[in-house]
């Protein structure tokens, strides 16, 4: 969490100099905005910066460090966050607020309670597609060693039981190594060229090899989300699983994608609605990369001429990507002024 922070707030990437070069003078602060702001619990960063600014993840640019404060990219409930102008310019600057917050200090180490900071953006709608899926090729689940049978028969498994694996085209499994168990799930293709992006896998559970003898494998699980069953795969554990830096930053290149599916089995999309687009690393997409959302407008008759139009399409919403895989990622819609859908199309903000 520190470094997810202290990347959102670390420092100004560019002076406001620079930002009314590129967007013709204009400021970036909301003509409604605040003079101060004391934040609350439950705030994020992505809602603070909307009280302040026209373009949230303008933020870093025009945050003011302040060095005599401990920590100061770290935001608590009760700190007040004040806008003044240095040199004519605008800057946000933090006061600590008088709620105190224990502090711990020993001579190698400094603790502080950082379940109390206010998050980038809220992490409990992202929790679950940081921790629980992963996009892969389908060849990659088709050859990866495979759930034969529970302990003693059983056909499911839970958190704590044996279950017995067997090598199939991975490789093989290797001995008192950690494994996540996975089920294939949606399986996403780009609507535009027919490409397949790649199948989401939902872990199951995750598992440690404690025996081993030819091709079959013992694994205890540690932990299940849910039943474990007979075909489950098996996949190396990925590095630990820590919250990414969420920067907001526009993409370097010209954006042009479409929101390809939504995922926690809603249909329409809203606020906080997490999506699959169809863009990923390939394409230079990278985790905190924001995106304005455009909804079809529809086709209409053309009374005189006979024919059938495509109205424009009108801007909706914004999104930020928060996960990365080489042919697509995941996005959080941050903002939505109307509802959106599947196959609504993703431009630069």
């Amino acid at each position: 969490m520190r470094k997810a922070l202290f990347g959102f707030l670390s420092v100004i990437l560019m002076s406001v100099f620079a930002y009314a070069e590129h967007h013709e003078g204009t400021s970036p602060l909301r003509l409604d905005h605040p003079d101060r702001y004391v934040v609350k619990k439950g705030d994020t960063l992505w809602g603070i910066s909307e009280t302040f600014l026209r373009t949230p993840w303008m933020w870093p640019e025009i945050w003011q460090v302040n060095p005599q404060i401990e920590n100061p990219h770290l935001i608590f409930p009760g700190d007040v966050i004040s806008l003044v102008y240095l040199d004519g310019k605008p800057r946000l600057v933090l006061q600590r607020g008088d709620g105190s917050r224990t502090v711990k200090l020993s001579p190698t180490t400094r603790v502080e309670p950082l379940d109390t900071v206010i998050p980038a953006i809220p992490l409990d709608a992202v929790d679950a597609f940081l921790n629980r899926s992963r996009v892969v090729t389908r060849q990659l689940l088709s050859d990866a060693s495979y759930v034969i049978s529970g302990h003693e028969g059983r056909i499911v498994s839970g958190n704590g039981d044996k279950l017995y694996a067997r090598d199939h085209l991975d490789g093989g499994i290797k001995l008192y190594s950690s494994y996540g168990v996975y089920r294939p799930s949606t399986r996403y293709v780009d609507p535009d060229t027919g490409e397949e992006l790649g199948v989401e896998a939902l872990e199951i559970g995750l598992g440690k090899i404690i025996e081993k003898e030819d091709d079959i494998s013992t694994m205890r699980l540690s932990a299940s989300n849910e039943e474990v069953r007979l075909q489950d795969r098996l996949l190396p554990t990925e590095e630990a699983k820590v919250i990414p830096t969420f920067f907001p930053s526009t993409p370097e290149q010209e954006v042009s994608g479409k929101i390809i599916a939504v995922l926690g089995g809603v249909s329409q999309v809203g606020q906080f609605d997490v999506v699959a687009i169809n863009r990923g690393a390939r394409e230079n997409i990278e985790i905190g990369n924001v995106m304005a959302i455009y909804h079809s407008s529809g086709t209409v008759k053309d009374r005189l001429r006979k024919d059938v139009v495509r109205l424009p399409s009108e801007r909706a919403g914004i999104l930020m990507v928060f996960r990365v895989f080489e042919k697509m990622s995941y996005g959080l819609v941050l903002k939505a002024q109307r509802p959106l859908a599947v196959m609504d199309e993703l431009r630069n903000p």
